[in-house]
């Protein structure tokens, strides 16, 4: 049976297991409580806090997500007192010494992230639940002082959950963290004009995301679209090995439906297009009511193991932190049972009409139906223009409200008051993030502008959002083209040199 209790005042759910205990320290703050100038706080705190543990028998570990921090682990009794209680005390005094070694681990860990965050960062721009999707800026300017007022806000005993499963509360636990208050997810923005749309990204598999109502039918819809995806490209079709569908509550009522299928280069047209006739086929109701059967069956047969209330446990935590209600098994198995196929197209309604696409980056099909997500900004810049150095149709404009670049069929316009964070090079180099995501990348090399304008640049962006960068590889570097021509410049200065030398007369020099 589960049991609710309280340790050192944070709120325990404690659920019978067999075999080692395992545990849970779970804090609400995540990526999207941040600011893109400040991304990785939550996720260096994270590092710092388990350095102690050390090479510990036991498994143990962490993680960070939008909208929350977990520390687990399974062991004995006495493990799990020792590794929780050291982790509030690392969180008391975070191992600083360690911070420039953890800043570097976590910049190799990014790179091995997958396609999904791109989506994030497209449907909420570079803020919120966005930041998934961008790299972690905010290492490079992270402090102390900055960690330490992170920890003070945010992992309090208020804002904390505990969960075992096992006997009991195992005896000597204390956790002792700050006091503080119970933190409230925060708002989803929204950044599209117009959903559904797609764009195209660095992947060669096909993605798809919708932000739907949460609910018991909600997730049925997920594993039926699993099921009708790999039924189609894999087994039918075979243009795809992994065809997966997730879903993932956000903690404000709403839900994620991830969905995504692989694809060699030659396959991608048609794993693109099978893909979005099965989005097409589930929101016109042609469902198998087969397929929804079978994906309430087995939801119902896991709710059928011995031990479910322990496997639900940090689901139930979760809730517990971000207001939603935990159905028990049995209202959650009542609700299973009487999904039907018209609820699973209803959500399946609902989903489409939030849908964003990514598609392959070697196809150059556009999928019916889905509006093209913007690449350019809806205004140009307002202010003073600069040429660029080369023969080139472009224009930089510094104005004192906005920055902005226009080419030929791309508009790019960053406001000051909403820009995220600026990062500055010691070359010079400056780009400018939005909160809708648009990225400015100015190199003052390649533009005839005064070094007092881009310094007005610099003031007119918050000083809070300033990230200087380490400097880049010299090659990386633009060349000054004001001193030394390059393209049709260069070629033409070099043309007219020769012509001279050629025809001009000897002249002496003057006694």
């Amino acid at each position: 049976m589960l049991r609710t209790t309280e340790v050192d005042g944070v709120p325990a759910l404690v659920a019978p297991s067999s075999g080692a205990m395992s545990a849970g320290l779970m804090f609400r703050v995540g990526q999207a409580d941040e600011t893109l100038a400040g991304h990785g706080v939550t996720h260096l705190v994270e590092h710092l806090a388990l350095h102690d543990s050390g090479m510990a028998d036991h498994h143990y570990n962490g993680a960070t997500t939008s909208v929350y921090t977990h520390f687990h682990l399974r062991g004995s009794e006495s493990d799990v007192v020792a590794f929780l209680g050291r982790v509030c005390a690392s969180l008391a005094d975070l191992p600083m010494y360690r911070l420039e070694t953890e800043k570097e681990i976590l910049r190799t860990e990014s790179r091995t992230r997958g396609p999904l965050p791109g989506l994030a960062l497209r449907r909420y721009g570079a803020q919120g639940y966005g930041l998934p999707g961008c790299p972690e800026w905010g290492l490079a300017r992270l402090g102390p002082d900055d960690l330490r007022r992170w920890v003070a806000r945010w992992f309090t005993r208020q804002n904390a959950v505990l969960w075992i499963a096992g006997a009991d509360i195992p005896a000597g636990l204390r956790l002792r963290l700050p006091e503080g208050e119970r933190r409230a997810v925060p708002p989803a923005a929204a950044v599209l004009p117009r959903l559904p749309a797609y764009f195209t990204g660095d992947d060669t598999g096909v993605l798809a995301s919708a932000v739907v109502r949460r609910s018991t039918a909600a997730s049925v819809y997920s594993g039926v679209l699993e099921r009708e995806l790999y039924r189609d490209l894999r087994q039918e079709g075979g243009h795809s090995y992994t065809a997966s569908s997730s879903y993932d509550p956000r903690g404000d009522g709403y839900a994620t439906v991830t969905a995504y299928a692989d694809a060699l280069p030659a396959k991608q047209d048609a794993v693109l297009g099978g893909f979005v006739a099965v989005l097409a086929r589930m929101r016109r109701g042609d469902l198998d009511p087969r397929s929804v059967a079978a994906v309430r069956t087995k939801a119902l047969e896991n709710l059928n193991h011995p031990e479910i209330e322990a496997t639900r446990l940090p689901g139930h935590a979760l809730n517990l932190l971000t207001g939603q209600r935990h159905l028990p098994v049995d209202e959650l198995r009542a609700e299973l049972d009487a999904v039907t196929a018209e609820q699973v197209h209803a959500v399946a309604a609902e989903a489409a009409a939030s849908t964003l696409l990514q598609t392959p980056r070697g196809t150059g099909a556009v999928p019916a139906g889905f509006a093209a997500a913007p690449t350019s900004s809806p205004a140009e810049a307002a202010g003073r223009r600069y040429a660029p150095r080369e023969a080139v149709a472009a224009r930089l404009v510094i104005g004192p409200d906005a920055v902005g670049i226009t080419r030929p069929g791309s508009r790019i316009t960053v406001r000051y008051r909403d820009c995220a964070a600026l990062l500055a090079w010691p070359d010079g180099t400056r780009r400018l993030i939005g909160y809708d995501g648009v990225t400015l990348h100015l190199e003052p090399a390649l533009w005839m502008v005064p070094e007092a304008a881009l310094a007005a640049v610099d003031a007119a962006v918050a000083a809070d959002r300033h990230i200087q960068m380490p400097p880049r590889d010299p090659d990386a570097v633009p060349r000054n083209t004001a001193a030394v021509p390059t393209g049709p410049v260069r070629r033409l200065v070099e043309t007219a040199g020769a012509l001279l030398r050629r025809d001009r007369p000897a002249f002496r020099a003057r006694p």
